[in-house]
């Protein structure tokens, strides 16, 4: 089996399994906006339903825009990595990981969206002196270290990123 399915057929599912427990598990026994401190005035575990994207953005959009909006571009997104990822040389093993992440988190977030019509985030950080962190969830922490990833892929080479041009 190619390297990069084996990634995508391994860490994907963990992810998306993890995502979707933890969510469930929450969801199951907190009531909203309940928090436990993990690590005192750094950590909670706080209850919180998203209608928007990172960090709330559209969360106060019209429920008739929002919604479609929530569920018809990830699912192009989705459709878009995967070409990616399946255009990816064998040996490129970094990229594979790193789309795997954002394929995994998008993937969380989305089965949320059409289960609740939210997403539920409950990693909840903050300090006095710099504030409240919006929260988040593991598929939120998927996406952003893939996304990561691929920025210091695309600084380390950027020839590698580059389109062919007719």
């Amino acid at each position: 089996m190619v390297k990069k399915y084996w990634i995508l057929g391994t860490l994907f599912p963990a992810l998306v399994i993890l995502d979707q427990a933890t969510k469930q598990l929450i969801h199951s026994r907190f009531r909203l906006h309940e928090s436990i401190p993990v690590i005192e005035g750094l950590f909670n575990i706080t209850y919180v339903r998203n209608t928007g994207a990172a960090f709330g953005m559209l969360a106060d959009a019209n429920p008739a825009f929002r919604v479609p909006f929530f569920i018809i571009v990830p699912l192009i997104a989705l459709g878009s990595i995967g070409w990616m990822f399946h255009k990816l040389e064998a040996r490129d093993l970094r990229m594979a990981f790193s789309l795997t992440l954002v394929l995994a988190g998008a993937i969380g977030n989305l089965i949320d969206r059409i289960i609740y019509g939210f997403v539920i985030d409950f990693l909840s950080f903050h300090h006095a002196s710099l504030g409240q962190f919006p929260a988040f969830n593991v598929a939120d922490s998927a996406i952003t270290v893939g996304v990561g990833l691929l920025m210091i892929d695309m600084l380390r080479n950027p020839k590698a990123f580059e389109t062919e041009k007719n």
